[in-house]
């Protein structure tokens, strides 16, 4: 089973997100546990403070690492990067992270069984917690999200339907999967590519453009 732990300030976020569909089936069969934990637990004041101003200066406000430090460590039990295992992803939702794409999602549903999820809120992270916690830094496009929460979902949903058995045949996934000329980065292969699929698909949809 994968296990996913998901480290945000709005847990109630993901209560309906995670009930619905492909990830309610894969949760209901044993195939993926799934838990939004609030970051305010692990703080320490009476107020539950989770921001602050950024380390070194600079405007806005970010989350402060030390809860999130707190949180990974009671979570997987492991308090620096160096010591996580190869089963153990965690992952920073951030705009300055590597793009996500299929290839890193079926690495995380292939290596993984432990993924906890870090939501950025505000402007962003502290970025200690990059360097010191973050096995992967990860953005799910460029463009400007209010926080962490939507990206999480999007790695939750795109890892779960790659699980064997979510999809409720051991084939699907593999069909829905990109080709990997598309992944390949070559743009006159991908091209050619493109070319040919919509030539198959007019042949399959509509013979009759090719013999006018």
């Amino acid at each position: 089973m994968l296990r996913f732990d998901i480290i945000t300030i709005f847990p109630e976020f993901f209560r309906e997100a995670i009930d619905c569909g492909i990830v309610r089936r894969a949760r209901n069969a044993g195939i993926v546990d799934i838990h939004a934990h609030d970051l305010r637990q692990w703080t320490t004041d009476k107020h539950h403070v989770v921001d602050d101003r950024p380390f070194g200066g600079g405007d806005g406000m970010i989350l402060k690492p030390e809860p999130i430090y707190t949180a990974v460590e009671a979570l997987t039990g492991i308090a620096r990067k160096e010591d996580f295992t190869p089963e153990i992803r965690v992952v920073l939702l951030s705009a300055q992270g590597r793009t996500f794409t299929q290839s890193l999602a079926r690495d995380l549903s292939k290596d993984a069984t432990r993924i906890v999820l870090i939501c950025g809120r505000y402007e962003g992270v502290d970025e200690r917690v990059s360097e010191a916690l973050a096995t992967d830094e990860i953005s799910i496009g460029d463009y400007v999200l209010s926080g962490g929460e939507p990206a999480a979902m999007v790695v939750v949903d795109a890892v779960v339907r790659l699980l064997p058995g979510a999809l409720g045949s051991e084939t699907s996934a593999v069909f829905e999967s990109l080709p990997d000329v598309l992944l390949s980065g070559n743009h006159a292969e991908i091209e050619r590519w493109r070319k040919e699929a919509a030539l198959t698909k007019t042949r399959r949809n509509r013979p009759d453009l090719l013999h006018s």
